[in-house]
C-alpha cells in the first residue's frame, strides 16, 4: 500500500512537472506574438536586431571599432537580454566600415551565433577592415555557417520573409510584390559615394502585412539602380537606417517611392540628420513620424524632431544650436563628438501580421501605434 501512495505521488509530481512545463512552454509562445526590432544606439554606427514571432533572430551590424566595441557590444547584449535570446540565428555585416563591424569581436566571445552573412571581401583599403578580415574574422566564423549573400536570398527566419535585395553591388532583377513604375526617378541627381558603401547587404523583411526596409548604407547611385526606372520594393510601413541620416543617401527616388509610415534614423550627434536627407524624409508622401537613435547638431532645431522621437542625448550636453552647423572636416585635429558613454537607450518597434505597429522610446517610454491603412496614428 504504502509503494502504491509512493508511485501514486511521483506520479502526480511527474504529471505536474509536465504540465507546469507546458504551461511554461504555451505562455512563452503566447507571450510573443509580434515582429520585434531594436535599433540601439551604437553612437552613429548601426547595430539592428531583429526578432521574430517565434524566436529567431537576425542582427545587423555591431557597432563601432574600439575604443567604442566593449561599449556598442555591451548595448547590442542589453537588447538581446530583453528579447531573451540564447543565441543570434543569424548575422549580417552589411559592409566593411567600422562603424558596422567594429564590435564583432567583443560580441562573439558573449552569445553563440550561427550564421555569418556578409557580401565577401572588402573593396575598399583599410588598415582596420584589412587587418579584421584577415586575422580575427576567420577565427570567429571558423565553427558557424559563412554565407557570401547575393541579392535575391532568403533568409529562414520562423514566419518573417526576409529578402536580400543588395549586395555586393547588385539588385535584385525581379521586382517583389507591389514594385512598378517610380514616378520619382525624375528627380535623380547622382551623388558622390566612397567604394564601400554601395556594396551593403541590404534586406526587405515582411511579417503578413507589415513590411520594412534596412538597406544598410547604400547611396544615392545604388539606390537608383534598385528603384529605377521600376521600384523594386513596392512600399514599406517602416524605413530603418538610413545610412544615419548622411546626405549621400536617402535621396527621392528611394524615399518617396517606398512611402513609409514612420522612418527610424540610426544617427550621431554629429554624424547624418544632415538638412537635405531631413527635407526628404519630411517630405515623403504619407510620412506620419520621424524618430531619431540622437538629436543632431548637424540639423540643428532648424530640421529636428521634437525631443519626445528622440532616444538619446549626450552625458555633457551643450545647447542644441537653431541653425545647422557644418560637419568639422575628418582629420586628426578633428574636435571629438559630444561624448554619451552612460546609459544608451533603443528605440523599439513591435509589428503584428495585420500590419499594425507600435515604436517606443527606451528613454522617455513614449510610444505611438499605427496601421498600416497609411493614415493615422495614436499615441499611448
Amino acid at each position: 500500500m504504502n509503494t502504491r501512495i509512493k508511485l501514486g505521488r511521483r506520479t502526480m509530481m511527474l504529471l505536474l512537472g509536465l504540465a507546469l512545463t507546458a504551461s511554461a512552454a504555451l505562455a512563452q509562445s503566447e507571450a510573443r506574438k509580434t515582429l520585434d526590432v531594436y535599433v540601439i544606439d551604437v553612437e552613429g554606427g548601426n547595430a539592428t536586431l531583429f526578432v521574430s514571432p517565434s524566436g529567431e533572430s537576425l542582427l545587423m551590424d555591431t557597432g563601432n571599432v574600439p575604443p567604442g566595441a566593449v561599449r556598442d557590444a555591451g548595448r547590442i547584449m542589453a537588447a538581446v537580454k530583453d528579447a531573451h535570446l540564447k543565441q543570434i540565428d543569424h548575422l549580417i555585416i552589411t559592409h566593411w566600415h567600422g562603424d558596422h563591424f567594429g564590435g564583432l569581436a567583443e560580441l562573439a566571445p558573449q552569445i553563440p551565433i550561427k550564421e555569418f552573412i556578409d557580401h565577401g571581401p572588402n573593396v575598399q583599403p583599410g588598415q582596420a577592415a584589412d587587418d579584421f578580415l584577415k586575422n580575427t574574422y576567420p577565427q570567429i566564423i571558423a565553427n558557424a555557417k559563412h554565407t557570401v549573400a547575393k541579392a535575391g536570398d532568403k533568409i529562414r527566419m520562423g514566419g518573417v520573409d526576409v529578402t536580400v535585395v543588395t549586395s555586393a553591388g547588385e539588385v535584385i532583377k525581379t521586382p517583389l510584390p507591389g514594385g512598378g513604375p517610380n514616378p520619382y526617378c525624375s528627380e535623380y541627381k547622382p551623388g558622390d559615394n566612397n567604394a564601400e558603401d554601395p556594396m551593403s547587404v541590404g534586406i526587405f523583411v515582411t511579417y503578413g502585412k507589415f513590411r520594412t526596409a534596412h538597406l544598410g548604407d547604400i547611396t544615392k547611385n545604388k539606390e537608383f539602380d534598385l528603384m529605377c526606372p521600376t521600384n523594386r520594393l513596392g512600399t514599406v510601413d517602416v524605413l530603418l537606417g538610413l545610412h544615419h541620416g548622411q546626405s549621400s543617401s536617402n535621396s527621392p527616388v528611394l524615399v518617396h517611392a517606398l512611402h513609409p509610415l514612420v522612418a527610424i534614423i540610426n544617427d550621431g550627434t554629429r554624424k547624418g540628420g544632415e538638412p537635405e536627407t531631413m527635407q526628404t524624409v519630411h517630405t515623403s508622401p504619407g510620412l506620419v513620424d520621424l524618430w531619431q537613435m540622437h538629436f543632431s547638431l548637424l540639423s540643428g532645431q532648424e530640421y529636428t524632431q521634437p525631443g519626445m522621437f528622440i532616444a538619446n542625448t549626450t552625458d555633457d550636453p551643450q545647447p542644441m544650436p537653431i541653425a545647422p552647423i557644418t560637419a568639422p572636416q575628418p582629420g586628426p585635429n578633428t574636435p571629438p563628438p559630444p561624448q554619451h558613454n552612460g546609459t544608451a537607450y533603443w528605440i523599439k518597434l513591435s509589428a503584428q501580421s495585420d500590419g499594425t505597429f507600435t515604436v517606443t522610446n527606451a528613454r522617455n517610454g513614449f510610444s505611438k501605434t499605427y496601421n498600416n491603412k497609411k493614415a493615422g496614428a495614436k499615441a499611448d
